[in-house]
């Protein structure tokens, strides 16, 4: 992981990821989805490697040449609005497996309603082209079922992480772009929300240009994808968060991924500890900086910076820290589509307990 990064490290191998508003009936079927991974939350400002820290400190990327920005061959629809209806709640989650298997638990009640009853991201991150689409569908139609929207996070971008603690994703671009179609092939007709690839543009400086200009051409494609399978989902591209990169600079990185033309907006603050008030003033500085049709807005996870970012820069379940703002649909901010809970509160980044486990204790301190 890199110096800056709101970077998403050590995949947790464990099923199920997704909590919501509302309720979930057991007749949903359990989506293979894993739980979101672990956070890797570094300094705003370079420092040089430590043991601290999972991989050496980079060097800030320039904004890839408008050159790399992708000819799409369809772009959204100018009228697409914002979601505004309530997000959906699935009844497959680490939290909620825990809920339901300690009743007597004297932190389960706290737990329970300020967690395991708000709605909290899906995340699929294993290259399984052969599987993705049903795991996708059993979420989608099962929101469906209940007038909500899901948010969905795809993560398999080939080179995931730089190749670090949450290296993977698929073999190659050509392979992105089977297993991205086949994500998207799940989507059904129904208002969908796409985090899609975290990381993936903030932090692509450890890639070659040639790399970087593979990266960015796909994921322009997987924009284009996903809006071709489902006219009403919501696509939104990666732009780190406002501790990391110049919102002018984060710009030209979107812009030559394609952001303009084959997203809606742009997500901030994925696993990380920023505050809301922050992240709306960068997220707009963003869109401004971007350009492009005025109904781009921006998502941001609010799921554990009610304290904002520690000031050691701790990254590995710090101390102190709290839940965000309750996701919603209904911001209040312009260009603010909605706050979301990306990274599942009470899933550790692999200090209190295993990377990507529920841990009880860490979900109790955030709650309280």
């Amino acid at each position: 992981m890199v110096a800056l990064a709101c970077a998403v490290a050590a995949v947790g191998a464990v099923s199920g990821a997704l909590a919501a508003l509302g309720g979930g009936g057991d007749e949903v079927a359990r989506p293979t989805a894993t739980a979101s991974p672990a956070t890797v939350t570094l300094p705003a400002v370079p420092t040089s490697p430590s043991a601290a820290a999972p991989s050496a400190t980079r060097a800030t990327p320039r904004p890839g040449p408008p050159s790399l920005a992708p000819k799409p061959s369809a772009t959204p629809s100018p009228s697409r609005s914002a979601v505004s209806a309530a997000l959906y709640r699935s009844p497959d989650s680490q939290v909620l497996d825990w809920v339901r298997a300690h009743p007597d638990d004297p932190r389960r009640a706290l737990i329970e309603r300020r967690i395991a009853d708000q709605p909290t991201a899906v995340w699929f991150t294993e290259y399984d082209p052969g599987a993705i689409t049903r795991e996708v569908r059993a979420v989608t139609s099962a929101a469906a079922g209940q007038g909500r929207v899901p948010v969905l996070v795809p993560y398999a971008i080939p080179g995931r992480d730089c190749g670090g603690a949450s290296q993977g994703g698929a073999p190659s671009p050509e392979a992105y772009d089977t297993w991205i179609g086949n994500f998207a092939a799940g989507l059904g007709r129904s208002p969908v929300i796409v985090v899609l690839e975290p990381d993936a543009i903030a932090q692509s400086d450890c890639l070659s240009e040639d790399e970087r200009a593979a990266r960015f051409a796909s994921l322009a494609r997987a924009g284009r994808a996903i809006h071709a399978a489902d006219a009403r989902a919501r696509v939104y591209f990666d732009a780190g968060h406002s501790g990391w990169r110049d919102a002018e600079e984060m710009a030209g990185l979107l812009r030559a991924a394609g952001a303009a033309t084959s997203g809606d907006g742009v997500f901030t603050n994925v696993s990380n500890f920023h505050r809301t008030s922050d992240e709306v003033a960068y997220a707009r500085r963003v869109l401004k900086a971007l350009g492009g049709p005025a109904r781009l807005g921006a998502v941001i996870d609010t799921s554990r910076n009610g304290r904002g970012a520690p000031p050691d820069g701790q990254w590995c379940d710090p101390a102190g820290r709290a839940l965000g703002h309750a996701p919603t649909t209904h911001t209040g901010e312009a260009r603010i589509d909605a706050y979301l809970w990306v990274k599942l509160p009470g899933e550790s980044d692999g200090c209190r307990g295993a990377a990507g486990s529920f841990t009880p204790d860490y979900a109790y301190d955030l709650a309280r």
